[in-house]
């Protein structure tokens, strides 16, 4: 093959390579936004707003949501946060290791832009329990508007839809995966003709282009700005996926998926809603149903049904994804992770994050009854996590990226006061719902604050009364007590002290090994650590060695794959003779000094109900030994 003919060929397969990831970006990644044309319309007309159903009023509403996607998504996301990538990798977990590596000249600011994240990143839950209940039941109310027949149906056919699609997570999303992005190409492109539709016997509605008539709606609603702004805000919901889909998908494909196809399909539907509205006031009951003729109404609730199905699930994967990181990231104990597909170490199932959101989800459809109740609730987790994002990504332009200070605040500052006034006008709706999302939110960021407060008082206790480890080996290294004709390797998390199990074993077996392994496991604040640094060794003294394993927050954690590459480093190891020390420590929390009683109680709980040692690192089970401990903390 010529070389010419060879760059054609990488030029088509780069081509084909995108074409497929952006047609997978639109079903993951613009599912939930995807979605939102469902309730928005019928949520900002609503009574509690106040806003008025005459011409005017709607040309201004659908103004500002137009122009909002351009500020909000286009030029925030899809321009800005975009570029502030850890290493390929986005969402708040990235961007908080980004920017507290970036910003953290100080300890006491590591932190708190620590914290920072972690609330976001706990808010987030919050957004995966309402987004799949909202979504759901919105679509299925599209019965309604069949018949009146099919009301009383409505809620127990969307706890139907939702028990199925969280029951299906055990097998994974390869197979169905494959139909979202296609699903979602027919959803959009149904979004565009139908607005078009509509906007055709109505052209007045086009005057929403100009951004004046939302500049001049915003204004004339004085102090109540804020309650009409709470609602226009579900049209934004589902925008922080752009950002933490990067890795998945890259930003080329998520770029091109918005500008070519997401954007103008959403921007012609609610147009269209506006325009039949500003024909048929009556339709305000659900103008997006009452775009469609009476034919095409059931196949139209099937496909939002399927669509908002879609929506769901990748704020379902992305639960799994961001507690994954967490627990790497060490702000969640240990849990069960199923890998359900060979080829994508993406897709995973962790059973208990699965069983949690589902009771999360029935209890919120079956508490709050209808979309319109629940819209109350939707928003207020999404605002904050968007305004995190916003000033974590401030520290990253002024901190990782050395812009000036000015150029800085020029470049976040637009965008921070943007979110500033949707968290304060969602904030009205606390009473209303917005406590929900709130609460959940308050009761994962203490959870994950607790266990990282709690592992590090773990570890102090254990390491005060701990030995040094280089004058303790060099005394053992000349001492002539029996040797075991075998390698042990003690998982420790400080290497510079005498490990726990060590101590153990000789104290009650009295024995030490041929050749012993101090072994840390470092997780870092990045996406991947290649193959190639996978692992370092330190030879101590005769019989002993320092190994540190190093993984990133997205790397499946695998300890005896790891240790066959100590053989590049001089360190041969034969596994079938390797036995893994392990101490299993059990906490007993004391009043004092430390945590708070009842939080040193929680810590406890989560600790004893973690997942093994062994089983998170892939060890054999007929080569490890635990040796427990008592710790109070």
């Amino acid at each position: 093959m010529s070389h010419a003919s060879a760059s054609q060929q990488h030029q088509l397969t780069q081509r084909d390579s995108v074409a497929a990831l952006t047609l997978g970006a639109l079903g993951v990644v613009y599912g939930d936004i995807g979605t939102s044309p469902l309730y928005t319309m019928k949520e900002i007309f609503s009574t509690h707003t106040g806003v008025p159903l005459d011409g005017q009023h709607i040309i201004g509403v659908v103004s500002v949501i137009f122009w909002g996607l351009m500020t909000v998504v286009t030029l925030k996301y899809v321009t800005l946060i975009l570029r502030a990538d850890n290493r390929g990798e986005g969402g708040i977990m990235a961007l908080t290791a980004l920017a507290s590596k970036a910003a953290g000249s100080t300890h006491s600011r590591r932190v708190a832009l620590l914290l920072i994240g972690v609330l976001g990143a706990a808010l987030f839950y919050g957004d995966s329990v309402i987004t799949p209940a909202i979504s759901v039941l919105s679509a299925v109310e599209g019965l309604e508007v069949v018949s009146s027949t099919f009301k009383p149906y409505v809620l127990p056919i969307s706890i139907g839809v939702l028990f199925g699609l969280f029951a299906m997570q055990r097998y994974g999303t390869s197979v169905v995966g494959k139909l979202f992005g296609p699903v979602i190409v027919i959803w959009f492109v149904t979004l565009a003709v139908f607005g078009i539709r509509q906007i055709l016997q109505q052209p007045a509605i086009l005057a929403a282009l100009n951004p004046l008539y939302a500049i001049a709606f915003l204004w004339a609603q004085g102090a109540h700005v804020f309650i009409v702004v709470g609602a226009v805000v579900l049209a934004f919901t589902g925008a922080e996926a752009l950002y933490a889909d990067m890795g998945h998908f890259g930003k080329k494909p998520i770029r091109l998926a918005w500008t070519a196809l997401v954007l103008p399909a959403l921007a012609l539907n609610y147009m269209g809603q506006s325009a039949l509205l500003m024909r048929d006031a009556t339709a305000i009951s659900n103008p997006f149903f009452q775009l469609f003729p009476d034919q095409l109404l059931m196949p139209a609730v099937f496909l939002a049904t399927i669509a908002t199905v879609i929506a769901s699930q990748a704020v379902i994967s992305g639960a799994y994804s961001m507690t994954k990181q967490a627990m790497q990231l060490g702000l969640l104990p240990r849990m069960q992770v199923h890998f359900t597909s060979v080829k994508e170490i993406g897709q995973i199932y962790i059973p208990s994050v699965n069983w949690i959101l589902l009771v999360g989800v029935l209890f919120t459809v079956v508490g709050f009854g209808s979309s319109s109740a629940m819209a109350g609730a939707y928003g207020i987790a999404v605002t904050v996590t968007m305004f995190i994002t916003t000033l974590l990504t401030f520290f990253v332009v002024r901190h990782a990226w050395n812009f000036p200070l000015a150029l800085a605040l020029g470049a976040t500052g637009l965008f921070m006061t943007l979110d500033a006034l949707l968290v304060v006008s969602c904030s009205f709706k606390i009473i209303e719902g917005g406590w929900f999302p709130l609460i959940l939110g308050a009761l994962i960021f203490t959870i994950m604050a607790t266990w990282r407060r709690g592992r590090e008082l773990l570890i102090t206790h254990i390491q005060q009364d701990d030995p040094e480890l280089l004058p303790s080996i060099t005394a053992l290294s000349e001492d002539s007590m029996h040797r075991a004709a075998r390698t042990a390797i003690y998982a420790v998390a400080n290497p510079d002290t005498v490990p726990q199990a060590l101590m153990h074993n000789l104290k009650h077996n009295q024995v030490l090994h041929e050749r012993n392994l101090i072994l840390t496991v470092v997780f870092h604040d990045v996406r991947w650590i290649d193959d190639k640094e996978r692992i370092q060794v330190e030879a101590l003294v005769p019989g002993f060695w320092k190994v540190k394993v190093n993984y990133g927050f997205k790397n499946e954690p695998d300890l005896p794959k790891a240790l066959e590459r100590c053989e590049q480093h001089g360190l041969p190891i034969n596994l079938f003779e390797t036995s893994y020390f392990l101490s299993r420590e059990i906490v007993v929390p004391t009043k004092g000094t430390g945590m708070a009683h009842w939080r040193e109680l929680l810590f406890a709980v989560m600790s004893r109900n973690s997942r093994s040692v062994a089983d998170f690192f892939h060890l054999p089970n007929n080569c490890v030994i635990e040796l427990g401990t008592r710790v109070q903390i």
